[in-house]
This record gives structure tokens, C-alpha cells and sequence, in this order.
């Protein structure tokens, strides 16, 4: 507990540590106001960009759900690592949604026949799942759409300067995305 250095009185408050974190969270002095304002700003722009890019791209056939699981099964399995297809299981974490909730989605790609299910070759038990060339092709017109979308909103909203200011800021939010 930390005492109010002008009034001498006990504040409740655990030194070092920001207010409302649990233990393992971050610590350290409180965000500035500036910093707050920002975080509210850049998660409520990033949502809304999301959710309009998103749109851009949607296949008319296909969830919200099945489309950023499509496009979440091309990321996962560019890697020589994970070529041979991913389970169920690492889609589902790397979309924060629940196994069972994933095992669904992914029934009804195999079932518009843009993801296969094949036994791992190293544990028959589990199953790997991996694009169609038909997947492969919706996930790069999707990409295709949503870049052509963006590019062209940026084009008829921004000045020149503002697209620099664009650029600048998103190197800065990189940043956050590295530990």
C-alpha cells in the first residue's frame, strides 16, 4: 500500500503497480492521458477498418467466420513448418474462438471444397487441414479486393502529406507488435 504524498494518508494502491492489473500484467507507472486517449482511438479505428476492409472482400457464400478462418488457414500454413496443414486446434487459438466452434467452420469449408482433411502423417490420430487450390484462389482474391479497397479509399480521402502521416504512423504501430 502507497500513501498520498500531500495528504500523508494511505491510498490503497499497491506501489508499482497500474491500477485495476492483475498479477502477470504489466506494471509500472500509469498511462498518461495522452497514451489512453490514443489506445481508445487506435482500437476503435483499427475495429471499424476491420470490419469495412473485411466487407470489401467478403465472398457472398461464405461467413464472416468461414472467411478470416480461410484466411487464417493461408497465413498458418505459408511456412515450410506448417505446409503440410495445421489442426483444428492451432486455428481455433490463433482466432480465439473455441475448438468446437472452429471444427465447425472448418466442415463447412471442406464441404464448399476449399480445405481437405488428411491424417497426420506423424500422429494418425490427429488431422491436418490445408487449402484447396480453390481455398488458395478465394484467399488471394479476397486479398486482392481488400487491397484494392483500401488503396483506393486512401487515394480519394488523403492528400499526399496525409498518406505520409499514414505511413509514419503505422511504423509506429509496429512497433507495439513486437515483445
Amino acid at each position: 500500500m502507497s500513501t498520498d504524498p500531500v495528504r500523508g494518508e494511505a491510498t490503497g494502491a499497491v506501489p508499482g503497480k497500474v491500477s485495476g492489473a492483475e498479477p502477470g500484467e504489466a506494471s509500472g507507472p500509469s498511462p498518461s492521458p495522452a497514451a489512453v486517449q490514443a489506445s481508445r482511438e487506435v482500437r476503435a479505428v483499427i475495429s471499424r477498418l476491420r470490419r469495412r476492409i473485411l466487407g470489401a472482400s467478403e465472398a457472398e457464400d461464405l461467413t464472416l467466420g468461414q472467411s478470416t478462418a480461410l484466411a487464417r488457414l493461408a497465413r498458418e500454413t505459408e511456412t515450410p513448418a506448417t505446409a503440410d496443414g495445421v489442426t483444428t486446434s492451432v486455428l481455433a487459438a490463433a482466432e480465439g474462438v473455441r475448438h468446437q466452434s472452429m471444427t465447425t467452420t472448418v466442415a463447412a469449408l471442406a464441404a464448399r471444397g476449399l480445405v481437405v482433411r488428411a491424417p497426420d502423417p506423424e500422429d494418425g490420430r490427429r488431422l491436418l487441414i490445408t487449402l484447396t487450390p480453390e481455398g488458395r484462389r478465394r484467399v488471394h482474391e479476397g486479398r486482392q479486393a481488400r487491397t484494392e479497397w483500401l488503396a483506393a479509399r486512401l487515394q480519394e480521402e488523403c492528400t499526399e502529406e496525409e498518406l505520409r502521416a499514414v505511413i509514419a504512423a503505422m511504423s509506429v504501430l509496429e512497433r507495439l507488435t513486437h515483445d
